[in-house]
């Protein structure tokens, strides 16, 4: 049986929502000189992606990274949670986490791991929808989109051809 999918955002809502969270992370971050932005792999690099493109246009007087950091969603404790940069260079920096979607938390809870072996300034964490069925203390800075569902229901987000959030 093929669920039917609701389209929830279109991808120019998600590009508005991606932009508003930019100027959210540059007015909560306004006065650093660097900020590194970690994009869960593979959805939450892109939508990282997004959020540097747009805090260069916003805030050019701010250095942004790009970083991508893998994981196994399914089961994060099977394999080690790696960036793709030595941790050493987040040492002292402020870092805003990014992924698609806070289902449970698990996740953001297990990628903390790479990123808290060094001492970092501030981590922050942004999501594009938050589905709020939390079983881990994570919180997400900036939301994009709140939505209520029920466990068994799927939120995919679409970042190519077809750009936009789908519930089935």
């Amino acid at each position: 049986m093929i669920k039917e999918q609701n389209l929830i955002l279109t991808g120019h809502q998600v590009q508005q929502i991606i932009r508003r969270i930019a100027f959210e992370i540059y007015e909560d971050n306004f006065e650093e000189k660097h900020l590194i932005i970690v994009g869960v792999h593979d959805k939450g690099y892109q939508i990282a992606d997004m959020l540097v493109s747009q805090l260069s246009d916003i805030a050019p007087e701010i250095t942004t990274k790009l970083v991508k950091l893998h994981i196994n969603k399914e089961n994060p404790v099977a394999s080690e949670v790696t960036l793709d940069v030595p941790s050493k260079e987040l040492k002292g920096k402020s870092i805003v986490l990014v992924d698609d979607v806070l289902n449970s938390g698990k996740t953001m809870a297990y990628g903390f791991k790479a990123i808290l072996d060094v001492e970092v300034k501030k981590l922050q964490m942004a999501v594009l929808v938050n589905r709020s069925h939390k079983r881990f203390p994570v919180l997400a800075n900036y939301m994009g989109y709140e939505l209520s569902t029920t466990i068994d229901e799927h939120v995919e987000v679409v970042l190519e051809e077809g750009k936009g959030v789908f519930l089935y």
